[in-house]
């Protein structure tokens, strides 16, 4: 910006530099060149005279140095993730004549005890070498990955079709786009409690209201159904249902689903229990499953997911179905290597594969539940399936 005051030009740049200049000629037009120039002697031609004029730097140079803050948005600023914040800040110094064990983050390959099977990783190897896989695919994913995905997940009742997978990037991104395409601001959510954090931090962070039902753990940590029907309005838009459950490890029966409503999770169940989905009891309920190659197959950083959707009476056709194709637009499509490595990952890894790995879990939350009750004013609770336990 160039002010004109007779025989001094001030001079004010965009950068917070204020630069005061003297004239020789007096000069009723704006200098466009002289913020081109080295400001120390220039000469130029302007107004209709064309006549030099001489352009000195002033004795005093007022330089204003503009501290930045640039401020977070609401968004970052209501994610929050409470378990993260507990045990990121935790000072608790551990026995320093015992190695620690942390059980605070539900990954299976923390100890290296459990790996997945040589022929998923051949498969991944394969389609790394195959040089087709290095693009971008579908946002909803690869037809291939897809029709595999169906196959696996159909059960009685529950038949998967191609048209109703949409990948993600993990099972964490198919909750993001199941609630987003879902619910909006001011809209409520109802959650299990106690459940898995991360349903709070992305209702959170979106505007939701988050209402909480109770689940019994006299009851194996079934749902409480009386509080649940309690804390229905006409602002719930969703029921996220999490089965086998984190971090309870309970597995429920038919009989108990058939009274429950929306999302389920499927993962591990451990011998002489029976999972049962969701989807596959529902006959008016429309429900989206959500589920992923992570904690089943032992490969949580491979970040694979999907969504699957089962409608009822056309519930979702019109906007649930479009919106997910858009929601999956944003992040164009989750890992290609793995998406095409899932076919052969879903068709090939032997049944003792999953044998083994059960077996390890039920085994070793034996042993952990056996030496917590050991332990005074310590109350485990035996878990029916997945990798996790309550204790209270």
């Amino acid at each position: 910006m160039v002010i004109d005051t007779g025989n001094r030009t001030i001079i004010a740049s965009p950068f917070g530099l204020t630069l005061s200049l003297h004239v020789d000629h007096a000069v009723q037009t704006n200098l466009p060149m002289l913020k081109y120039r080295t400001l120390h002697t220039a000469r130029t031609a302007v107004g209709p005279t064309s006549k030099p004029i001489t352009v000195r730097m002033s004795s005093t140079v007022s330089m204003k140095k503009k501290k930045w803050h640039v401020p977070a948005s609401k968004t970052a600023k209501e994610t929050f993730n409470p378990i993260r914040a507990i045990v990121d800040t935790m000072k608790i110094k551990p026995n320093p004549d015992k190695k620690m064990i942390a059980l605070s983050i539900g990954d299976p390959t923390v100890f290296g005890n459990l790996e997945p099977p040589e022929e998923m990783i051949d498969a991944v190897i394969k389609s790394a070498k195959a040089g087709t896989n290095n693009g971008y695919a579908p946002s909803t994913g690869y037809l291939r990955s897809k029709e595999a995905v169906a196959k696996f997940c159909s059960v009685p009742n529950a038949e998967v079709e191609v048209k109703d997978v949409i990948f993600a990037s993990g099972c964490s991104n198919a909750l993001e786009m199941a609630i987003d395409v879902l619910v909006n601001p001011g809209d409520n959510i109802l959650l299990p409690l106690p459940g898995f954090s991360i349903y709070q931090t992305i209702s959170v962070s979106r505007g939701h209201e988050v209402h909480f039902y109770n689940l019994l753990p006299e009851k194996s940590w079934e749902v409480d159904l009386d509080h649940l029907e309690s804390v229905i309005d006409s602002k719930t838009r969703a029921i996220i249902v999490n089965n086998p459950s984190n971090p309870c490890g309970s597995v429920y029966t038919r009989e108990h689903l058939e009274a429950i409503l929306e999302v389920v999770v499927l993962m591990t169940v451990f011998p002489g229990q029976k999972f049962h989905a969701l989807a596959s009891l529902s006959k008016n309920v429309p429900i989206l499953t959500c589920g992923a190659i992570s904690k089943r197959f032992l490969v949580p950083g491979w970040r694979l997911g999907w969504i699957l959707v089962h409608d009822r009476n056309g519930a979702f056709e019109d906007e649930v179905k479009p919106g997910l194709v858009s929601l999956s637009q944003q992040i164009l499509g989750p890992n290609t290597i793995i998406q095409a490595a899932l076919p052969d990952i879903l068709e090939n890894t032997p049944r003792s594969f999953y044998e083994n790995a059960i077996n390890v879990m039920q085994k070793n939350a034996k042993l952990l539940y056996e030496d917590l009750h050991k332990i005074p004013e310590l109350n485990p609770i035996m878990p029916c399936g997945a990798m996790y336990m309550m204790v209270s």
